[in-house]
């Protein structure tokens, strides 16, 4: 999970904004646009909800995960 340091719930951006046109995912972070547009209404929660899938959401679509990015649980 990717977390700021306050150790609040952040965003999965590394300013690699680009839209895979298979996927329909970001190929920097691996969310939707719509996920991407809400993100800043999103309560920490659903947030932490997204993130979560973000790791298997990019494998299943091909797309290689941000290196350094993915906190170990």
């Amino acid at each position: 999970m990717w977390l700021n340091s306050r150790m609040s719930v952040d965003t999965p951006c590394i300013k690699v904004c680009v839209i895979d046109p298979l996927s329909g995912l970001c190929r920097g972070c691996g969310r939707t646009l719509a996920e991407i547009g809400a993100w800043s209404a999103l309560s920490p929660d659903a947030r932490r909800t997204v993130m979560a899938a973000l790791p298997a959401r990019l494998a299943a679509a091909g797309l290689p995960a941000p290196h350094g990015d993915f906190a170990s649980s």
